[in-house]
Order: C-alpha cells, then sequence, then structure tokens
C-alpha cells in the first residue's frame, strides 16, 4: 500500500523544514506522542536508530525509526518497524515561493504481521493516509502560528 499526502504551507523552506525536524515540537502537531529516544548513531544521521513511542487512546505504540538518507530540506526518508507493520516514509519540502512550502510525504507500507493488520489495510486503507493527513494539516497550522511570531 502507497500514497501521498501534501500540504502547502506559509512560510520559507528553511523555518518550516527546520520547526519539522525539531524532535521538541513532534508533541505540538503529531496526536498522541511520546517521547523520542536515540538508540544508536547520531540524531537525524543517515543509519541511526530511535525509538518513538505514541499513544492512541489507552493503546501504547512503539515505532523504531531508522535514517535511510537525510537531505533536508529537500528529502528525508526513513523505515518505521511496528510489531504489526512497516512502512517507508519519504518527506520533501519545496520552495514554491520565498515564503510557500509544499509539504509531502509518501508513505509506502511493505509488510504487515498478522491477520488483523493485513484485514485492515484491505479494508480501509484511507484511515492510513487520513492519519498522515492529519499530522501533516496540524503540522501547517503550528508551523504558520510559530513563524507568525
Amino acid at each position: 500500500m502507497k500514497y501521498i499526502c501534501t500540504v502547502d504551507i506559509n512560510g520559507p523552506i528553511d523555518k518550516v523544514s527546520s520547526l519539522w525536524e525539531n524532535e521538541e515540537f513532534y508533541k505540538n502537531w503529531q496526536d498522541g506522542f511520546q517521547s523520542i529516544t536515540l538508540l544508536e548513531g547520531t540524531a537525524g544521521a543517515v543509519g541511526s536508530k530511535s525509538k518513538i513511542l505514541l499513544q492512541q487512546g489507552k493503546r501504547k505504540m512503539e515505532l523504531i525509526e531508522t535514517i535511510v538518507s537525510n537531505d533536508l530540506p529537500n528529502e528525508k526518508k526513513g523505515i518505521y518497524e511496528h510489531i504489526h507493520m512497516t512502512n517507508t516514509q519519504t518527506t520533501k519540502f519545496k520552495k514554491l515561493t520565498e515564503n510557500k512550502t509544499r509539504y509531502s510525504s509518501e508513505v509506502e507500507y511493505t509488510k504487515f504481521n498478522g491477520f488483523m493488520p493485513r484485514m485492515m489495510a484491505m479494508l480501509f486503507p484511507g484511515m492510513f493516509k487520513k492519519q498522515s493527513q492529519k499530522w501533516m494539516d496540524q503540522f501547517k497550522e503550528f508551523a504558520e502560528k510559530t513563524i507568525e511570531k
């Protein structure tokens, strides 16, 4: 399963991508974000691994992020592994004007472990994209408010 989400943000590319990359701000735009802990390497560097903890309702999720490439503000690619699924996410920022940036995210789920995760992906593929778009829209709101100050 593969999809792309985009959002245009009022702000210069360097400021927008810098806000997106700053782990201290994840909680401001990712519902349920709890923490990110570096496991190996240098944060954001190719090959580094981090543990990301999220909570959705009563359900806790643990992801292992491995950075595949990082050439921000142009592109950053990571692999995200969860007990039930694995996906790659490629995030890109494109300068539209001096004060407008397009933020896009291409997500490809490469593995589903177990019957229920496979069924969810087959029956409700839109819910995965909807969650990605929601976080992107929340980031847009956060970034525009932060850049205005």
